[in-house]
């Protein structure tokens, strides 16, 4: 059969045929291509500002930076991510203070942030998980209580809802992801949306060079900032992407779906939460029983991939790192992010699947656990 990965994007003729315009036109780097993309993004999000960057990490930092964060401030963060979303605080000379998640939603447990904040902190940086928004309402509750900024890191969760709102169209800082493993891609890419319009000077320096323009053309570099402007290549991909974006999401949660619907295994596996409309399903993972299973996580991937079938694993626990651990974090700190580290597994689900391939799936990790019983 087909190898059928865990992810693939989906890329039209319509969209190829606009890179090869690109390509002949002879403007590669940061042009009309870029301003369309931005001014794109900026209507799907509600007319919000909008920056585009060569990749999210990139527009992490940047929007730590221009928050002002630097040596000793903190910024809490969920111990379940990908690296970049702790590494990028760390870029910027401040600690990132974990807090443990929820064990379905895999968000950000909100009761547990407040007694993490002390004077140094300056910032909340939650993580949106496999598309499902972190309670956003608690959220910025304790922000605006204790006077924080928000960094959402959206990196799944672009044409995500929260009660009836896109995620990007409200709250402080919001930066996606336009990786090519992402809900849309720009092949490599991210961008920012802000609240305050006021803020987009100083980014636009951090972004760039830490440059200014003046009269007649005269430059100034005002801040050491860095390099992170888009191309016209990929960001005429992400324009072709994000008009088939909404359709991309109809599908995958048309997909996870069927996934809650036919995924039964003895011993059985812990499903993430389902959410509800809003949710993006940028990813379907389960937590594998391997308390009640003779085979390990990586035997499981391995049986799985000799039956054509791509597993990812996202994530291992961030403060079990060698990085975090050098800040004093260890084994038994956040047990639900372990837990999660050590027992989940990334099952297929993009928009070009079928549903028989979804079944194909389940058939599979069905017949490999029952066979794995103790």
């Amino acid at each position: 059969m087909d190898y059928l990965p865990f992810t693939r994007p989906t890329l039209d003729e319509e969209t190829i045929q606009g890179v090869v315009d690109v390509l002949r036109s002879g403007w590669l780097a940061s042009g009309p291509q870029v301003a369309a993309f931005e001014q794109a993004l900026s209507s799907y999000v509600g007319g919000r500002a909008v920056r585009s960057f060569t990749s999210a990490t990139g527009a992490l930092e940047v929007a730590l930076q221009a928050c002002g964060i630097g040596p000793g401030d903190e910024v809490i963060t969920p111990a379940l991510s990908f690296a970049a979303t702790a590494n990028v605080i760390l870029r910027v000379g401040a600690k990132p203070v974990f807090v443990d998640v929820d064990l379905a939603t895999r968000n950000l447990d909100c009761n547990l942030i407040e007694q993490k904040i002390t004077p140094r902190t300056r910032a909340i940086l939650p993580v949106h998980f496999a598309g499902l928004p972190v309670d956003m309402d608690a959220l910025y509750d304790l922000a605006r209580k204790h006077k924080l900024r928000v960094i959402e890191d959206a990196a799944h969760a672009i044409g995500s809802h929260w009660q009836g709102k896109k995620i990007g169209s409200f709250g402080d800082i919001v930066s996606f992801s336009f990786h090519p493993n992402k809900n849309m891609t720009s092949l490599e890419g991210g961008a920012l949306s802000f609240a305050n319009a006021d803020e987009l000077p100083r980014i636009d320096q951090l972004r760039f060079h830490g440059i200014v323009r003046g009269a007649e053309g005269a430059m100034d570099v005002v801040v050491a900032g860095g390099k992170y402007n888009l191309t016209d290549v990929a960001a005429r991909v992400g324009l072709g992407q994000l008009k088939q974006l909404d359709g991309f999401n109809a599908q995958r949660r048309a997909l996870a779906a069927y996934y809650f619907e036919h995924f039964h295994t003895d011993p059985p596996c812990l499903l993430p939460a389902r959410g509800d409309a809003g949710h993006s399903w940028h990813m379907f993972a389960p937590l594998l029983p391997l308390d009640t299973i003779k085979i390990s996580r990586h035997d499981f991937i391995q049986k799985m991939h000799a039956r054509g079938i791509g597993v990812g694993v996202h994530y291992p626990a961030l403060h079990l790192f060698s990085l975090y651990r050098a800040l004093g974090y260890s084994t038994g700190d956040f047990p639900n992010a372990e837990r999660i580290g050590r027992e989940t597994v990334t099952l297929p689900l993009f928009p070009a699947m079928s549903l028989a391939d979804v079944e194909r799936v389940c058939v599979a990790a069905a017949q490999i656990l029952r066979d794995a019983k103790k």
